[in-house]
């Protein structure tokens, strides 16, 4: 389903924290759209792999000019990203602005503590390498609220489809 055909690309800018369910939507939004998809756990822990860095800014960085390439080739890239600050949330909207592109914010959220909690426990790195966060490291993130217009997309007692689905619901009535 292209949602925006004929239309400029659109910059789908994802949000949570840990364990919350991004990644899954993300990569099935990015499937679904035949969206380039940018990842920022895969793009920090090959700088810290590759150039043995201490990772602060640059995945988000380079993330944003590897997005800003493919707008600008007129795709739709889907962001995933924590993206817990005021500051990371305007870049990407300027990555969107500066490449002519629309975005849309998603906060993807986990309203059951318990179901969150066991989610962080239980899953298994995606990425080779990375360290995931503990529940205790979950708890202490530094994640602002929002204070700008997004799609808030609570995953607890859904599956992926399910909440999928009320993405692509949400993402419709944007579009018209």
């Amino acid at each position: 389903m292209n949602l925006h055909a004929n239309r400029p690309p659109v910059l789908y800018i994802f949000s949570g924290l840990p364990g919350t369910g991004k990644t899954t939507l993300s990569q099935l939004l990015a499937r679904r759209l035949n969206a380039a998809y940018v990842r920022i756990d895969t793009v920090e822990q090959a700088l810290r792999d590759l150039c043995a860095l201490e990772v602060e800014g640059e995945g988000y960085d380079l993330a944003y000019r590897v997005a800003a390439d493919n707008l600008r080739l007129g795709m739709s890239v889907v962001a995933d990203s924590c993206n817990p600050i005021g500051l990371t949330r305007n870049a990407w909207e300027q990555v969107a602005a500066d490449s002519g592109a629309g975005h849309v914010n998603i906060e993807v959220v986990c309203s059951d503590k318990l179901e969150h909690r066991r989610r962080i426990e239980t899953r298994a790195p995606t990425v080779t390498g990375l360290r995931l966060p503990t529940w205790e490291d979950v708890l202490n993130r530094e994640y602002h609220p929002w204070s700008k217009e997004r799609v808030v997309i609570d995953t607890s007692g859904r599956s992926a489809d399910e909440c999928l689905k009320n993405l692509m619901s949400h993402l419709v009535k944007i579009s018209a």
